[in-house]
């Protein structure tokens, strides 16, 4: 059967995922490959004080990533899609969006990126002894609470991102279970009952009154079935008209949830890193762990296993604010370069750098990163006097930052409570670039770190798999249908730690520590 009877007959599934800095859909077949994408670059905004994309933004966007994908497959299939035989929606966890009993949203959406809930945070992780980081749905709401925002008395529920164009597509009100986790505390197929009634109790003695089953999104295991694309949802998808209605669409995840999918990671014992705007690293736990870390996340996969989590606001924007302006000298002396082949320059000459970097120091933060205690973001750079700056020096010293937080952080895992990794899979821009940032990171991290074929095709690919799997799974469990049908024989890159490597980053990361009370105290 050829790729357009596949289209004709709905024997594709359909994945997209609302990332930072771009939307991305990726229509796979019932092979699993990718047969055609689409994608619109976006970026969030800071204003007033708060990270956020408008509604104008997220619905113009996600449109014309659509559009982009179904203009792809006209022009190579000589034919644009009517229908899917599953597609599903992915977008950065956590942030806050809350609505009125109209569906209007009251306060402009605030993103993962904002750290603006310490106090939220540290109450209620002090009331339920357990982690809640700043950027989950409930610290928001928590703190518009202690704020006494003139919004909080409207509120008639609140949502993430991808719950919200679900609700679009299908008008039902749920979640997954790995985006709920970033929501409100887990267990199982639902939000846990033993930290409910502490929070709804604490929250109406300041006056907000609600039972959280009533204003946060049901809880879906990956595989339900239930929701349908909407007459409405299609013309939202897609104003042409050409999109029809009755699409089954499976619980919409975060990028968390497909990024354990596209790396077949959710096995105990695995683990993957997600690395574009923002870096995390999934490890799925044997255990409970023994502490309570800031630092660390509880989330779930997508099946509701316990996860642990450590999630860095900042990545790769510093990293390709310098590639760009490499990018534009090059071109002011007539030379422009391909932004493809300028990224493999560049990260590549960084590997013939000294692997301490020469004495240059980096910091890649443009907004707060709670992990290593930093409230507001300054990019900054520093070297020693008797440093050598050479543009591989400088560059290896941004690639190294870029997940240098994410190292600190994973540091209590590993150390503190002993998890085991078996194998950790890197997947999003910043590994694009075969070899690089793979090797950076195994001999940071002392472990082995492994690169798929499709590590560029990223979430909207996991979100596609997540679909097809509601589809064709058969009542299979995740981990099965992941290890069987769909990477059974994945194209797959492995980096080893190397000795040389391992010691230089060791050096830089003594002086990255050193650094952090200069970084800490450039707030102006």
């Amino acid at each position: 059967m050829t790729v357009k009877d596949k289209i004709l007959q709905g024997r594709t599934y359909l994945g997209i995922e609302l990332g930072s800095t771009r939307i991305k859909a990726v229509l796979i077949d019932d092979s699993f490959s990718v047969i055609a994408s689409g994608s619109k670059q976006w970026e969030n905004r800071f204003e007033n004080g708060c990270w956020t994309y408008s509604l104008d933004d997220i619905h113009g966007g996600i449109q014309a990533c659509y559009k982009d994908l179904a203009e792809n497959v006209k022009a190579q299939y000589g034919i644009y899609p009517e229908t899917y035989g599953a597609m599903g929606i992915s977008a950065m966890m956590h942030g806050y969006m809350a609505f009125d009993k109209n569906d209007k949203l009251l306060v402009p959406f605030r993103t993962w990126r904002n750290t603006m809930t310490a106090q939220a945070a540290g109450e209620l992780t002090k009331l339920l002894g357990f982690n809640i980081p700043q950027r989950w749905s409930i610290a928001h709401l928590y703190q518009a609470v202690l704020n006494k925002e003139s919004h909080v008395p409207y509120i008639a529920y609140i949502n993430t991102l991808a719950g919200y164009v679900h609700k679009r597509l299908t008008d039902r009100f749920e979640v997954g279970v790995g985006e709920a986790s970033g929501i409100f505390p887990v267990e199982g197929i639902g939000y846990k009952k033993e930290y409910c009634e502490p929070t709804e109790k604490s929250l109406a003695e300041k006056g907000f009154d609600h039972k959280l089953k009533d204003i946060l999104p049901a809880v879906r295991n990956a595989g339900e079935k239930g929701a349908v694309l909407t007459e409405e949802g299609a013309r939202f998808l897609d104003p042409e008209g050409r999109l029809k209605a009755g699409v089954p669409v499976c619980p919409p995840e975060g990028d968390a949830g497909t990024g354990m999918v596209a790396t077949d990671s959710v096995l105990k014992k695995t683990g993957n890193i997600s690395a574009g705007t923002s870096i995390f690293a999934m490890l799925v736990l044997e255990k409970p762990l023994n502490g309570v870390y800031e630092e660390i996340d509880v989330v779930t996969t997508p099946d509701g296993s316990p996860v642990a989590m450590v999630h860095c606001n900042n990545c790769c924007s510093e990293l390709d604010a310098w590639v760009n302006m490499f990018g534009e000298f090059a071109k002011l002396t007539g030379n422009e370069i391909d932004k493809s082949r300028l990224y493999e320059t560049l990260y590549k000459n960084a590997m013939t750098a000294d692997s301490s970097c020469g004495g240059v120091t980096a910091y890649n933060c443009l907004s707060g990163e709670p992990v290593i205690k930093l409230d507001e973001g300054r990019p900054m750079y520093f070297r020693t006097p008797d440093s050598t700056l050479t543009l591989g020096s400088f560059f290896r010293a941004q690639l190294y930052s870029s997940f240098t937080a994410l190292k600190i952080g994973m540091d209590i895992l590993f150390d503190r409570e002993q998890v085991k990794a078996e194998k950790i899979t890197g997947h999003g821009g910043l590994f694009k670039v075969s070899g690089v940032a793979s090797q950076l990171m195994a001999d940071a991290l002392s472990t082995p770190v492994s690169v798929m074929k499709t590590a560029g095709e990223g979430g909207a690919w996991g979100m596609a798999i997540l679909a097809a799997y509601m589809e064709l799974s058969n009542g299979e469990k995740l981990a099965d249908f992941l290890d069987k049908k769909v990477f059974a024989d994945m194209e797959v890159t492995t980096s080893q730690p190397e000795q040389t490597g391992s010691e230089g980053y060791k050096t830089f990361l003594e002086r990255y520590k050193k650094g952090l009370a200069a970084e800490k105290n450039a707030q102006f």
